[in-house]
């Protein structure tokens, strides 16, 4: 049988790398039946590469406003379910897949598949978890191997790898995981909604696996993680405290967040000022909201 598959593709004033982006899908060995960009209300000229785009099965949903990758992923894969694709391929503006990424994916029969990562000079930068720990209180961070810190090269790895979170870069699931545990927590607007989600399947009773032949070229650095004082350390405070709080097994894990909040606000002084402090206390505050997960339907 040959399975239907949809791209979703979420964007936002990144136009240039979208551009590369659709050239890369374009060149796949196996077209995909429709790819579904989510445009979120950029500035720049994304509306003109799209315009100019001739991928087959090109659909733009442009949002009103910017809903983050979260958000974007959200509409996208809801678009992709509600047009009955069979599978839900999940994309960034700023990866670029091998001509035969969709066919080596496409050969594996399982729900939920990674592709695998390098860089532009051929390296392997595969974050994907292959272990994330919600069990021990003592693991600062729940990420405790990676893909990429585990086997170090491409050649390295065996065919498939388990992995326990993905990244929405490349990650591929059947409609029937969207069916079983819902769409993309938009709440989380950027940053832990793929974590999120993979935990989502995996408690559902699915495995992921990385695919080591899938190829996928990331365009730019991993640069975001020492950004804790600004706009965007708000977010991976609250977002990292958010998976604890719903998913951590135990009472211990589940006051992680706190003890990290008390951490950090009591080296602010050292670790740069007020800023680092105002985000995690205000993360920690927000985090309690976003306790109860999303609804599992897609109505």
């Amino acid at each position: 049988m040959t399975e239907t598959v949809a791209v979703v593709v979420v964007t936002y004033n990144r136009a240039d790398l979208l551009e590369r982006m659709l050239a890369g899908l374009q060149a796949l060995d196996r077209q995909p039946d429709a790819v579904i960009v989510v445009d979120n209300a950029s500035s720049d000229h994304t509306s003109e590469v799209l315009a100019a785009a001739t991928n087959p099965g090109l659909d733009v949903i442009r949002t009103a406003d910017n809903l983050g990758g979260a958000g974007g992923f959200q509409v996208g894969v809801r678009a992709a379910y509600d047009g009955g694709f069979d599978r839900i391929w999940l994309m960034d503006d700023d990866v670029v897949p091998a001509p035969d990424c969709l066919d080596v994916l496409l050969a594996q029969d399982e729900p939920c598949l990674t592709a695998v990562r390098e860089d532009l000079r051929g390296r392997l930068v595969e974050k994907a978890a292959t272990r994330f720990d919600l069990r021990n209180p003592l693991a600062i961070r729940p990420k405790t191997e990676s893909v990429e810190s585990r086997y170090g090269t491409r050649a390295a790895m065996p065919a498939r790898v388990e992995v326990q979170n993905v990244a929405f870069e490349g990650f591929m699931v059947r409609r029937e995981v969207v069916a079983a545990i819902g769409l993309p927590d938009p709440t989380y607007f950027i940053f832990y909604d793929d974590v999120d989600y993979a935990v989502r399947a995996q408690r559902a009773g699915y495995r992921i696996w990385a695919v080591r032949d899938a190829v996928l070229v990331r365009q730019l650095d991993f640069d975001q993680q020492h950004d804790l004082s600004g706009w965007k350390g708000y977010y991976m405070y609250r977002n990292l405290f958010v998976v604890h709080l719903r998913y951590g097994e135990n009472a211990l894990v589940r006051l992680k967040p706190w003890l990290v909040t008390v951490a950090v606000v009591l080296l602010s002084p050292a670790r740069g000022g007020r800023a680092e402090a105002s985000n995690v206390i205000r993360a920690m505050r927000d985090a309690r909201g976003m306790r109860v997960g999303p609804s599992r339907s897609v109505d």
